[in-house]
């Protein structure tokens, strides 16, 4: 598993990590029983302080997705709730091809993120009406 920061993307470095860890169980890249890389080779990778990394291994453990094992290494012990990573990988793609056509259509990266989640916040609200 690999790790990219976006620095300009306004979300902590540490929460980064949580979600690319949490979407890689999601789509299945990463199953029960997996170690997880080491804080040295996270930090060899991205460039960031250890402390980051550790930061979001424990954020990982205390939701119960990861377990570390003294001098061992960090280990998944489940997924996260949700659809099964078949079904993740389904609507990834349905999503990609979505996001083509917008770009083809003349959609920015920003316009589309934005048109993502008004619809997600209107979804939101009539769930909740």
């Amino acid at each position: 598993m690999s790790f990219q920061l976006n620095s300009a993307s306004g979300v902590p470095a540490y929460l980064q990590l949580v979600q690319q860890i949490k979407q890689a169980l999601r789509m299945g890249v990463l199953k029960v029983g997996d170690k997880l890389p080491t804080v040295k080779e996270v930090v060899a990778e991205v460039a960031i302080n250890p402390n980051t990394v550790m930061k979001a291994y424990w954020e990982l453990e205390h939701e119960g997705l990861v377990e570390g094992r003294q001098g061992v290494g960090t280990f998944v012990s489940r997924r996260p709730d949700g659809p099964p990573p078949g079904t993740q990988a389904r609507l990834a793609r349905s999503l990609e091809k979505w996001v083509l056509t917008a770009r083809q259509e003349g959609l920015d990266e920003e316009s589309i993120e934005a048109l993502l989640r008004s619809i997600l916040r209107s979804s939101w609200i009539e769930g909740v009406a």
